[in-house]
């Protein structure tokens, strides 16, 4: 039989850390010099309902997703695409550029060594007050210049349907 001793530090460690499996918990076990072997341990581990708690699975988008609407007019539809590069082989940059859909025009470029959303709620704020408000706005594709100068593309179709003024919507639900 196992001294409460033992059982008491193990409830201990498993309460300070909650990811850590019978195996991490008898290492830390074992430099507190309460050796023993992996399989009592184990049998311990599972008598004192000890058990990492299993992560939910990531949630998965129902139903399909909505085509984006056509670009028919200005300010339909605005299309936010991301640029990585780097200077020589130090310091990374990304550049966010904001193209209309409709008459191809850039509307921002900013580049920075980090853009955050909020960053980019902010940029798109300035422009809807520059331009007006958009219909649609997409993430067309996350893009990355290599060192060769050609592009790599990943492809991205997510959009968002700004509604009308009262209220925002999203395209998918």
């Amino acid at each position: 039989m196992a001294s409460p001793e033992i059982r008491e530090e193990m409830k201990e460690i498993a309460g300070k850390r909650r990811r850590f499996g019978y195996r991490r918990i008898g290492i830390l076990l074992e430099r507190k010099g309460m050796l023993m072997n992996h399989k009592k341990l184990y049998r311990l581990y599972r008598e004192e309902g000890l058990s990492v708690k299993r992560r939910r699975g990531r949630k998965r988008a129902r139903g399909s997703r909505t085509p984006m609407p056509e670009a028919a007019h200005p300010n339909a539809r605005w299309s936010l695409d991301f640029l990585a590069d780097s200077f020589g082989a130090s310091r990374k940059f990304r550049i966010l550029a904001v193209i209309d859909d409709c008459c191809r025009e850039n509307l921002c470029l900013t580049a920075d060594t980090s853009i955050s959303g909020a960053r980019v709620a902010r940029e798109l704020d300035a422009m809807v007050r520059i331009y007006g408000k958009p219909a649609c706005i997409g993430v067309v594709a996350q893009i990355s210049v290599r060192s060769d100068g050609s592009l790599s593309r990943g492809p991205s179709r997510d959009g968002l349907d700004l509604g009308s003024a009262e209220g925002r919507e999203a395209v998918h639900e």
